[in-house]
């Protein structure tokens, strides 16, 4: 009798990076369950993003919830903060004012409580330690502390049956992710990172996210399939 395929939750924001775990978790053989927030970010455009990349890697949309958050009620961000400006230069050393606070521990929390009532034990997110902004929610020690806090917390994880965060981007440059989804056939063009894209999904290409990004492509050498502004 055939197996069936073991589940896992992944997190999808829309963008490069998550869009490319997605491809990666169902190569190798997963039943995904994408999960997106709208949490108040400037571009909501990413949202439908995600919803194109679930479309076109063959998800059923049954398999992919978007949840709303509100973080635009704490602020302190500049994704979520309106009075804050989107820096247009990077300030080495510095964590930026586009970091959200505690945005991947509240978003892998949600994640694991799905996960517990999917039965499934793998959760997906594309945090990368690399080429990235310095959030410190994006590092390996932090992946590294949640999965022990999740396995201490739930009712799966002290019954002998563990979740395990994968980070499959962790250690790779951002050309490094873009050709592996392209040899997983991912459309770029349906992806949407920059921090403050305009209501059709073009990107700024000034911001921290649309460098990285473009700087992505050209080392890869291939062609930047982004919608820009004019």
């Amino acid at each position: 009798m055939t197996q069936p395929s073991p589940k896992a939750v992944v997190l999808l924001s829309g963008g490069l990076d998550s869009a490319t775990v997605l491809a990666m978790a169902l190569d190798q053989g997963y039943d995904c369950h994408v999960l997106s927030f709208d949490y108040g970010q400037r571009s909501q455009t990413e949202l439908n993003a995600a919803r194109a990349v679930v479309s076109a890697l063959g998800v059923s949309a049954d398999k992919h919830k978007v949840v709303r958050l509100h973080l635009e009620d704490f602020g302190g961000s500049a994704l979520t903060d309106l009075s804050i400006d989107v820096p247009e230069e990077e300030v080495e050393g510095e964590i930026p004012v586009t970091y959200v606070p505690a945005r991947n521990t509240v978003f892998l929390s949600l994640a694991l409580g799905w996960a517990e009532v999917l039965d499934a034990r793998a959760l997906f997110i594309g945090v990368n330690a690399v080429d990235y902004s310095g959030y410190p929610d994006c590092r390996p020690e932090f992946v590294a502390a949640f999965e022990t806090m999740a396995n201490l917390a739930t009712k799966a994880g002290v019954s002998g049956q563990p979740f395990r965060i994968h980070t499959p981007l962790m250690s790779l440059t951002k050309s490094d992710i873009i050709v592996e989804g392209l040899r997983l056939g991912l459309d770029y063009g349906l992806t949407v990172s920059c921090y403050q894209a305009d209501e059709q999904g073009r990107a700024c290409g000034v911001c921290d996210s649309c460098r990285l990004r473009a700087r992505g492509f050209e080392d890869a050498g291939v062609e930047d399939p982004t919608h820009y502004q004019a």
